[in-house]
């Protein structure tokens, strides 16, 4: 008989709080459970209870589990959960997954079928990234009912796989979805996430317990089918001894019984145990098996034990490679080792099958001798290797494995070290860690040092360089150079030292360093960087090959930008430097502009000596630093440096290069004209790519952009859409900038309150130790003074953003040093001709935000220096500006006016009226009120903002015409007199007359018919 319960025993409270769970994730209330314990506790019971539940609510149930085998494969639990539900459903259709359907392409292989944009290529997506689409999918498919993400055996899974789950379970709430699953008590990344959601009150950890002996007893009846409740007290007693409350070693000391006979049901029903049997103890279960293998076919056996040595799963075909067996006696011999109860059909794959339980393939493999377990697995991995000499998948893995277990640590690594370089170049960085950290220790001693070269990318790409700028310390010297060949040409020539070469070794060594130290300047770690450009520069003997010299001078060109960076001096040398200068470099005391000029010159030297030399990666690096450093010469020379970063991505199919060149090219050519039309077609791309963070940075951009537009709908409704995804992806250079755009928003709109709360965001999040410090001095925190009509402030603000930037290198030119700070100082006579003409001379004067700026200043001077005319055409000629941005239009405005009216030049009360009209509306009441105090001090009539304003026509609002005397207006379509609109108006007819001279001043017509016929023009919408 099959010696396994029908039911679950003694976790009622576990049934419970898994139900509870369901229950919340159909209320859009998911979250993630735990089921923690040892081997054989109960926890897939558990879990199939839960999947059978949800089921029956008609949830989708997805199911996955970890590698059994030993194999690292990334992502494997989650690939093949979404397979278990698309196999037979086939992956949703809905348009909201349209742009995560790139990323989630590396999951869902029906997705994969796609082809990128033209000249795109593939995005590689962050795991982060990743996550957040399966986040997308799984809320797609729980929409109406809720569904369930089933994950078993996470103590056997991979570093991407844990990373995926630690996002989503921070991210689960609110959400119609449960991730539910099982892992061993066993140190390792799984355990450490759950312990970590544990302390954080992010997910429900339950630890199964051992049964207590009344529920030992209540499962061994469920076994037996003994309906008499009389089970014999020794053998309770004896399983409650032996098998440890585990529900897998009651259920084999009970079948070991069985098969004995020393336990049998008698003719009424009761069970009886033979006097003296005693269950043996879990030593004896692996004798149990032993004997159970060694009564079956010896065939079977053979197939049995090699499966064993394969894992608790295992492919069929990897089996057949191994055995050799034809389909038909290979799946004969699985028939048999299925019906006598040892192995089952694995759901998760077709062609996989599974022992009955974890500890059945153990104790298997126990039963045999340690000399005879390490031949079978010898022969294992002799077969496999002959069989595909390349070792496709995980095979090479496997084989690996095998090789271990026979005792071969040194073969062992080779291929763990083999399967790690290949997983990283997959893109899979966690993984290739740890398959490489597998490597680095079995490697014999003479190999460590290669493999340890392997390993320290991939701790770069996976983001732990604290490990591996510690672990490149322990790398042995290498051999400095060797020996040229005679007539190799390299020893000609008199140039002391041209007669030796640089081994592989040194050139692997110097490629080393320069990646590490690419890494730690992209992650702003400026020590480490220079370190590892020293090592580099170190080994190449002050003779580097041009092209790794220009790979150096990107790396250089990088650390110029940081902050308080002292650059460090360059070897001179043949091919040091890529200039023409011999190799020298800045001094530690140049000041910014001379190490910032240094480093474009060498920057666009390595441009060219990396296209030449066919290293698109660091061509592409070199423009894109070439095209922040360029702008100090013009927005048209950075164009060009973007426009051929862009050509080198496309010609190279590098789609994240593309899409930033696309990004850059698109902001340049909104702060030139305040168009954001490529901007746009940017996001597109980076969305077609499935480039989350990209398309995030892209957003954060937008939102800005929207912001400086007056487009104040559009800017919260990127922010709002954006901001909580970019914290959950610990994208902090856009999250950053969405709260910044936050706080810019409501500083434009006169909400100060809102505008600070906003900046303790940006501040909680690290925002004023960022590059972003000028546009929150200068573009938020001074704007906002000027509409509180804090002008004082405003400078003070200004002021502080100036002197940052004198301390450290800017890339941002609208944080209004080149716009804004010129036309107070012009306003309040501080600067004079010669000032602003100097502040007009550099290339950031072109941009169309500072340039309406400048304009305004240029008019005020104007009128000062006695040139009225051309001072008030000069405002005129703004009127464009009034489109792109009408805040800081408008704005402008009403600093001019003011001293217009003081000089006695223009007009300022129209200019002052459309301003105060502008404000009023936006509700900026202190700008708005500056403006009828300016009026009224002008002796202009000020217009009351009565009810029913709005239906006034801008035009005649700017005119100053009253919603009273708009009614008067109105009425004259029908050519009535004096009185007859002194009647409907409810009115006297000598007010009847002071409206209508009002209306004629204002409108400048010449009588009451002209009047008369612009009510007809109103009433007719002519």
């Amino acid at each position: 008989m099959r010696t396994t319960s029908s039911i679950t025993v003694g976790r009622a409270a576990e049934l419970a709080m898994l139900g509870g769970a369901l229950a919340a994730a159909r209320q859009r209330a998911g979250g993630a459970v735990f089921l923690l314990g040892e081997a054989g506790i109960g926890k897939s019971r558990l879990a199939g209870e839960c999947a059978y539940h949800a089921y029956g609510l008609g949830l989708p149930v997805l199911r996955g589990r970890g590698s059994s085998t030993g194999t690292v494969t990334p992502f494997r639990p989650l690939i093949e959960a979404l397979s278990s539900r698309f196999r037979a459903a086939g992956p949703p259709t809905d348009p909201e997954l349209a742009p995560y359907r790139p990323a989630l392409a590396r999951l869902v292989p029906e997705w994969r079928d796609a082809a990128p944009a033209a000249g795109a290529g593939a995005y590689p997506e962050t795991v982060v990234e990743l996550a957040e689409a399966l986040l997308r999918l799984l809320a797609v498919l729980g929409r109406d009912q809720g569904c369930v993400l089933l994950l078993e055996d996470l103590h056997d899974t991979d570093a991407e796989t844990v990373a995926v789950l630690e996002y989503l379970v921070d991210n689960l709430a609110g959400l119609p979805v449960l991730l539910l699953a099982t892992l061993r008590a066993e140190p390792g990344p799984a355990l450490e996430l759950v312990r970590a959601a544990e302390r954080r009150r992010a997910a429900t950890v339950a630890e199964l317990p051992p049964l207590p002996p009344a529920e030992v007893s209540a499962l061994a009846a469920a076994i037996l089918e003994d309906a008499t409740g009389e089970l014999p007290p020794p053998l309770v007693e004896h399983l409650v001894e032996r098998g440890d409350g585990c529900p897998y070693l009651v259920e084999e000391l009970l079948s070991d019984l069985l098969d004995r006979g020393a336990l049998r049901r008698a003719e009424d029903g009761r069970w009886l145990l033979a006097d003296g049997s005693r269950p043996g103890v879990p030593s004896t279960i692996v004798r149990s098996w032993g004997h159970r293998i060694d009564q079956l076919d010896p065939q079977v056996r053979e197939l049995l034990l090699t499966a064993a040595t394969l894992g608790s799963r295992f492919s069929v075909t990897t089996v057949q490679l191994i055995t050799g067996y034809d389909d038909r006696t290979l799946f004969s011999h699985l028939r048999s080792a299925s019906e006598a109860n040892v192995i089952v059909p694995d759901g998760s794959a077709p062609d996989r099958y599974a022992f009955r339980h974890a500890l059945t393939a153990d104790a298997v493999t126990a039963a045999l001798a340690p000399a005879e377990r390490a031949a079978l697995a010898r022969r294992a991995a002799r077969a496999i290797v002959r069989a595909d000499p390349e070792l496709a998948d995980e095979r090479r893995q496997l084989v690996a494995s095998l090789l271990l277990l026979s005792g071969d640590r040194a073969g062992a690594a080779v291929h763990f070290a083999e399967a790690g370089r290949r997983v990283l170049e997959a893109g899979a960085a966690g993984s290739a860690v740890v398959l490489l950290e597998r490597a680095h220790e079995l490697a014999a001693d003479a190999e460590r040092a290669d493999v340890t070269e392997r390993l320290l990318p991939a701790l770069a790409e996976s983001g732990q360089l604290d490990r591996a700028f510690e672990l490149v310390r322990t790398l042995p010297a290498v051999p400095q150079c060797a020996t040229a060949a005679p007539g190799s040409g390299s020893g000609s020539g008199s140039g002391e030292g041209r007669g030796s070469l640089p081994t592989p070794a040194v050139e692997r060594r110097i490629e080393l360093h320069t990646r590490l130290a690419w890494a730690a300047v992209m992650a702003e770690r400026g020590p480490d960087a220079v370190a590892q450009v020293a090592a580099a520069r170190t080994l190449t003997a002050g003779r580097p090959r041009p092209e790794q010299d220009a790979a150096l001078a990107v790396v250089e060109g990088h650390l110029a930008l940081l902050p308080d960076h002292t650059p460090t001096p360059v070897d001179g040398g043949d091919g040091v430097d890529v200039g023409d200068g011999g190799g020298e470099a800045a001094a530690p005391t140049a000041p910014t502009a001379a190490r910032l000029a240094e480093a474009e010159r060498r920057a666009r030297r390595a441009a060219e000596v990396a296209e030449r030399a066919g290293l698109p990666v660091v061509a592409c690096q070199a423009w894109q630093l070439l095209a922040l450093l360029s702008r100090e010469q013009g927005f048209d020379a950075a164009d060009a440096c973007l426009e051929r970063m862009l050509a080198v991505a496309e010609a190279n199919a590098l789609p994240v290069w593309r899409v930033e060149a696309m990004l850059r090219l698109g902001a340049n050519a909104f702060m030139r004209t305040g168009d954001g039309t490529r901007l746009e077609r940017a996001r597109e791309a980076a969305a077609g790519l499935g480039a989350i963070v990209l398309t995030q940075t892209l957003d954060g951009l937008l939102a800005m952009n929207a912001v400086m537009r007056g487009e104040w709908h559009t800017a919260r409704t990127i922010v709002d859409r954006c901001l909580d995804a970019t914290a959950r992806l610990h994208n902090l250079a856009a999250h950053r900038y969405l709260l910044l755009s936050s706080a810019t928003l409501a500083a434009h709109l006169g909400r100060t309150r809102e505008m600070e709360r906003e900046l303790a965001r940006f501040r909680q999040a690290g925002g004023e130790e960022s590059f972003l410090t000028p546009l929150r001095y200068g573009l938020c925190r001074a704007v906002g003074a000027l509409l509180a009509e804090d002008r004082p402030g405003a400078r003070a603000e200004l002021a502080a953003g100036l002197a940052w930037e004198e301390e450290h290198p800017s890339v941002f030119y609208l944080a209004g040093r080149h716009g804004l700070h010129p036309l107070l100082e012009v306003v309040e006579g501080r600067w004079d001709r010669a000032a602003l003409d100097r502040a007009a001379a550099v290339p950031a004067a072109e941009l169309a935000w500072n340039r309406q700026f400048l304009r305004f200043a240029d008019a005020v001077l104007l009128g000062r220096e006695g040139h009225p005319a051309e001072a008030a055409r000069a405002i005129a000629e703004t009127g464009p500006g009034a489109a792109a941005f009408p805040l800081a239009h408008h704005l402008a405005l009403r600093l001019a006016a003011e001293a217009a009216h003081t000089d006695g030049w223009g007009d300022p009360v129209a200019w002052l009226r459309t301003a105060e009209e502008y404000f009023h509306q936006l509700e900026v009441q202190p700008v708005a009120a500056a403006c009828r105090t300016l009026l009224r001090r002008a002796g202009a009539s000020v217009a009351q903002h009565r009810g029913g304003r709005d239906a006034v026509p801008a035009g005649l609002r700017t005119c100053g015409v009253t919603v009273r005397e708009y009614e008067v207006l109105v009425l004259l379509a029908d050519r009535p007199g004096n009185q007859e609109l002194a009647r409907k108006l409810s009115i006297s007819p000598r007010t009847v007359e002071k409206h209508l001279a009002s209306l004629l001043a204002k409108t400048g017509h010449p009588d009451r018919a002209a009047l008369c016929a612009l009510a007809t023009e109103l009433h007719t919408g002519a």
